[in-house]
């Protein structure tokens, strides 16, 4: 591991103290590229307009009609987190804006698949729906969208992944990623492209006299879940996603926010008057996410619709438990996937620049997490994959992926496929994340197909596991208080949380739960204690050393503790 100090433009860092921020604050923002206080204001008004969302407008018109005749309107969800949020945003959103008849369908993750398909598309038509909108998924479903036009439904697509070559025809289409599109936050969630599509219907509804901007909807209570399914998610967190975000916690903080959202910050031992990106991320998103991993995403979804405090509190305490269920086979699967991707390699050698693990006990709700816990502690793009448990495809694999800086995932995906048409099935995803298809036979012309393409993207400087940091902690700033401060803030993927680094001398060190490492450390010649989770090996007297904040209460004292997150030694 190599320990980098970011760097802090000066000009940047100055101009934000004398505009009144913080100078560590200043420091922080103005190593991630932040150069004036307008890229920190988050109020609504700041937001990018609906209108330069292409296919926004568009939807909202056919929406606005669909509204006055009355048809029935049915939303085609996404069974992870973004998905779930984004089902939650438009039936409350839609209701919010007078549609009465509003359904929603969660397709399968084992018989279903990802995306809209030709039997989803028959199901919803079924349920006697007329309008179909998709929420983070759709964009790649070209004979789903075909199926639901052959129908007769109408569709709107609600997206963000990346398209294909090809985009669904005679459908309307919102993604910021699609060709022609000038909106600026391409990283923005399925769940904040759905908001921009509530906040384009209530323009128009507005511009038709439904009402004015003093009788119209809140829609600003839908927040706290927008902020959720976006951290959930792991996008980037441009001025645009830190502003819902922001716009969210505000809520939450104040105790504006579900009652769903509140039974799972109980339930998760969190508090949401001091509500964080870390617990949307590490606390709240994963509970949801488990129902979509070993259960059904109905249940997390009616979990952020639900209005019944009791009822909350009941679909809360499953998802805890079916969370713990999920981190048992998760931990599980990660032990097996370490052994073999240990048996492929000597432990003095250097692992393989792509890595691609398949037991046949793997449970396909959980290879996602498993790669990328092998992608972190190897630090190489890591497919995973499991046995499809969908009836009649029991010979195909599926697989999904976490790469690393400097390899766009579905990029080499797409390539893989070209140099051996017919091995991938199915696949789709982002530069960091991506899933595919295969059958079980091809699994090794993929392995060593990915591994090819990795040897030829990747170098030893990008092999090279860097972790970037913000420098030295002047000893003035270990407060409890500008700890808290820094909490506050809006941190998350590509607005990284401060990390601080330097050199520090280890007093003491000792075991804790036989997993972790618990330190005494002298900072700037000042005690502080410290602990490093997952770590067992002993360190050095003197070592580099890079540290999160933590404000730890002990017999009714707040002191900064650290939290370990590499060493260079």
């Amino acid at each position: 591991m190599k320990i980098v100090p970011r760097d802090v433009p000066p000009r940047a860092a100055w101009a934000l103290e004398q505009a009144g921020i913080h100078p560590l604050l200043a420091r922080l923002y103005a190593a991630r590229g932040v150069l004036g206080t307008d890229e920190l204001d988050n109020a609504l008004g700041r937001l990018l307009p609906p209108a330069t969302l292409k296919g926004a407008t568009e939807a909202a018109r056919l929406l606005a009609d669909a509204i006055a005749a009355d048809r029935k309107l049915c939303i085609v969800a996404d069974y992870d987190c973004d998905g779930a949020t984004a089902c939650a945003v438009a039936l409350r959103g839609l209701r919010l804006l007078g549609a009465r008849h509003v359904g929603y369908l969660v397709p399968d993750r084992v018989i279903d698949g990802y995306g809209l398909t030709r039997p989803i598309a028959q199901r919803v038509k079924a349920q006697g729906a007329d309008v179909l909108i998709t929420v983070d998924n759709g964009v790649a479903s070209l004979d789903g969208v075909a199926a639901a036009r052959e129908l007769g439904l109408d569709v709107i697509v609600t997206d963000h992944h990346l398209p294909g070559e090809l985009l669904p025809q005679d459908a309307l289409i919102v993604n910021p990623n699609q060709p022609g599109c000038g909106f600026e936050s391409k990283s923005i969630a399925g769940v904040g492209v759905m908001f921009y599509v509530l906040l384009a219907l209530r323009a128009e509804l507005r511009a038709r006299g439904a009402f004015d901007e003093r009788t119209q909807p809140k829609l600003d209570a839908l927040l706290p879940i927008v902020a959720l399914g976006t951290v959930a998610d792991v996008v980037k967190l441009d001025a645009n996603n830190r502003r819902l975000v922001a716009q969210g916690l505000k809520r939450v903080r104040a105790g504006a926010l579900p009652c769903g959202l509140a039974a799972l910050f109980t339930i998760s031992g969190r508090r949401a008057d001091v509500a964080t990106t870390f617990d949307f991320g590490f606390a709240l998103g994963p509970r949801i996410n488990a129902a979509g991993r070993l259960a059904d995403m109905t249940l997390g979804i009616e979990l952020l619709l639900t209005d019944d405090a009791a009822r909350a509190d009941e679909l809360a305490r499953t998802l805890d438990g079916i969370n713990r269920d999920r981190r048992e086979i998760e931990g599980d699967m990660r032990e097996q996937a370490l052994a073999l991707v240990e048996s492929l390699f000597d432990e003095s050698e250097e692992p393989p620049p792509a890595l691609c693990v398949f037991d046949p006990d793997f449970h396909e709700g959980v290879v996602g997490i498993v790669a990328s816990r092998l992608k972190d502690k190897l630090h190489r793009p890591t497919f995973v994959f499991a046995a499809s448990q969908a009836p009649g495809k029991e010979h195909e694999l599926k697989g999904s992926g976490r790469s690393i800086p400097g390899f766009h995932l579905r990029d080499a995906l797409d390539l893989v496929a070209k140099r051996h048409p017919g091995v991938l099935l199915r696949f789709g995803g982002h530069a960091m994340a991506a899933g595919c298809t295969i059958a079980e036979e091809h699994l090794e012309i993929f392995e060593v197909a990915l591994a090819q393409v990795a040897q030829e993207w990747l170098d030893a400087a990008t092999l090279l596991r860097r972790l970037h940091t913000d420098g030295p902690l002047a000893p003035e700033y270990r407060r409890a208080d500008l700890v808290d401060t820094l909490h506050r803030e809006v941190w998350g993927q590509g607005f990284a949380p401060p990390v601080f680094s330097e050199e520090v001398e280890v007093v003491s060190q000792k075991l804790v739960g036989e997993k972790h490492l618990a330190l005494k450390l002298r900072h700037q010649g000042q005690p502080v204690d410290a602990i490093w989770f997952g770590h067992t090996e002993p360190l050095p007297a003197r070592v580099m050393m890079a540290f999160r904040l933590e404000a730890d209460e002990w017999q009714g004292t707040r002191r900064v503790r650290f939290l370990v997150e590499g060493a260079e030694f």
